[in-house]
């Protein structure tokens, strides 16, 4: 299962992905933003009803029908390299993506129990933060030694295939989904609860912050620096690498201290950080601000989900669904950054947007009940 989110981290290629498709096909940053847009709003439109066929078919048969799909996504672009083509190719990574997002997490319910709740799916981050750091070393590796960035597809395809084989072969006993919501009503129903609904909307924002620091870090270090991209790609993979540590950190911290403590303490280090990459062009300044804007960010996820999963434990593939289509705010935050920056001519007019929703998560921790 764990290999299982090393390939839910795929999906954040799109963002050094739209970097290198602004390039090649000379695109204003509303235009390119477009890619990830397609990628996440089916967070949006697959989440839930994931999660109510998920009662029907089981949560193992769910994440191996992702990987069929993902496995589609990554070989369309080596097929035909066109801009329609990559959107195509790019919903159905976020497809496949939004249903092994929706399937993983309740799946590793039934073999954890719940006071390890957290921290096993903050691992599960850790390794999906793995998959995350490679994607723009794989990109930059292969745009420099092949003149071909878009060999990351094929290492992707056969990494998913692998997973796919190893997944069918491992034995999972599954709850059987009796009694379990089976209506669009029933589901919506559950955000009546207020803190629910802060997690959901929690979600919405910190996949937001994240989609958008990974397609912006790099125009940051062009603009500023003038640095190109096939180097400042590696801006989004050392986010990627504190977000690895972060997780990995986090894991451990999260079995001591409570999830709302720690999320408050990160939600403040990350505003400080991004108040200061507002102003700063120091490249070694730069470096450590995005090393702690991945540090800090690592963990909100899995806490809030985590949160969300134990406020309503009668429901989880429910829940789950309800919290992964939160994940399509990764889509129109995005969307709205790109376009602030064109807006204001630079960079700082999308960072701006970001530090609102900043401002918006520590509110939400504040909002969180003590656990």
């Amino acid at each position: 299962m764990l290999f299982a989110f090393f390939i839910m981290g795929f999906v954040d290629v799109v963002g050094i992905a739209t970097n290198y498709v602004k390039k090649d096909f000379s695109l204003s940053d509303t235009l390119a933003n477009l890619l990830p847009m397609m990628v996440f709003l089916w967070f949006l439109v697959l989440s839930v009803p994931t999660g109510l066929f998920m009662n029907r078919i089981g949560r193992k048969r769910a994440v191996l029908i992702s990987n069929g799909i993902t496995i589609l996504a990554m070989v369309i672009p080596l097929v035909s390299y066109r801009f329609p083509v990559l959107l195509i190719a790019f919903a159905l990574l976020g497809i496949g993506n939004t249903i092994i997002q929706v399937a993983i997490n309740p799946l590793l319910t039934n073999v954890v129990s719940g006071e390890k709740l957290t921290s096993r799916i903050t691992l599960g981050q850790f390794i999906k933060a793995i998959a995350s750091f490679l994607g723009p070393v794989i990109a930059s590796f292969s745009a420099r030694f092949f003149h071909d960035w878009k060999t990351i597809f094929l290492v992707f395809a056969i990494v998913t295939a692998l997973s796919t084989l190893w997944l069918m072969l491992t034995p999972i006993k599954e709850e059987k989904a009796e009694g379990k919501t089976s209506s669009f009503r029933a589901c919506f129903a559950i955000l009546k609860d207020r803190q629910i609904l802060l997690f959901f909307l929690g979600i919405v924002g910190v996949v937001g912050i994240d989609v958008g620091l990974n397609t912006t870090i790099p125009k940051i270090l062009t603009e500023r620096i003038g640095m190109p991209l096939e180097q400042a790609g590696y801006g989004t993979s050392l986010y990627f690498i504190a977000r690895t540590i972060g997780t990995f950190i986090g894991a451990i911290l999260l079995t001591h201290i409570s999830g709302r403590k720690y999320f408050l303490l990160n939600m403040m280090g990350a505003i400080a950080a991004m108040v200061f990459l507002l102003f700063t062009g120091y490249l070694p300044a730069i470096w450590i601000v995005i090393f702690i804007l991945g540090f800090t960010i690592a963990n909100v996820f899995p806490i809030l989900f985590s949160a969300a999963l134990q406020r309503n434990p009668d429901h989880y593939n429910e829940v789950s669904g309800l919290m992964v289509m939160g994940i399509s705010g990764g889509a129109f935050i995005t969307f709205v950054v790109g376009l602030a920056a064109d807006i204001a001519g630079t960079q700082t007019g999308g960072l701006t947007i970001l530090l609102a929703v900043l401002v918006y998560l520590l509110i939400t921790a504040f909002r969180m009940k003590k656990a």
